[in-house]
């Protein structure tokens, strides 16, 4: 059987990369989860249903984890001793800061003219400024190993993923 002491990457037989398709996880997980999977032990005594149903809560805390990139960077780095959230480690570079502001009064604007050609434009350009820095992650964990630039441009990711969800709410509210 599995062994609890495993990290999700070990759990799921992969490396510990960032570099990870959403396709390699799925099926490891799914690999995995049917030789796991509580219904096999149905008919197994009442221990060995509760030990398939901790290691199937196991493996899925260990998809979810890997499946978003956001997430997966941030355990990557937890593996490393390093926490990206910590609440005293907030600083960033000035530019990003001044960014973070610009986009902010363009979501505002946008949203108060009810332009969602506007709100798009800058979904889009959200859009590639994640994309850019999940590049840049791939980069700085898989092969460079620099763990606290990494942290700083996972905080930035984290801005931009919040800031995709509010674009939302207002796409929603503009439709």
């Amino acid at each position: 059987m599995l062994d609890f002491n495993r990290n999700h990457f070990e759990l799921l037989g992969l490396q510990p990369a960032f570099r990870l398709s959403r396709e390699q996880i799925d099926r490891a997980w799914r690999d995995i989860q049917t030789e796991i999977h509580p219904d096999r032990f149905a008919h197994a005594g009442e221990a060995a249903q509760r030990l398939a149903q901790q290691w199937s809560a196991r493996l899925n805390e260990a998809y979810v984890t890997l499946r978003s990139p956001f997430e997966r960077a941030r355990y990557l780095l937890r593996l490393q001793g390093i926490d990206a959230l910590d609440p005293r480690d907030t600083a960033m570079p000035a530019e990003f800061l001044v960014q973070q502001m610009h986009w902010r009064e363009r979501l505002e604007q946008a949203q108060a003219a009810s332009d969602p050609v506007a709100l798009q434009r800058l979904e889009d350009e959200a859009r590639a400024e994640r994309a850019h820095l999940e590049q840049a992650l791939a980069g700085l964990l898989d092969e460079r190993r620099d763990y606290r630039a990494a942290a700083e441009v996972l905080r930035k990711y984290r801005f931009l993923d919040k800031l995709l969800e509010e674009i939302e709410l207002v796409h929603e509210r503009l439709t």
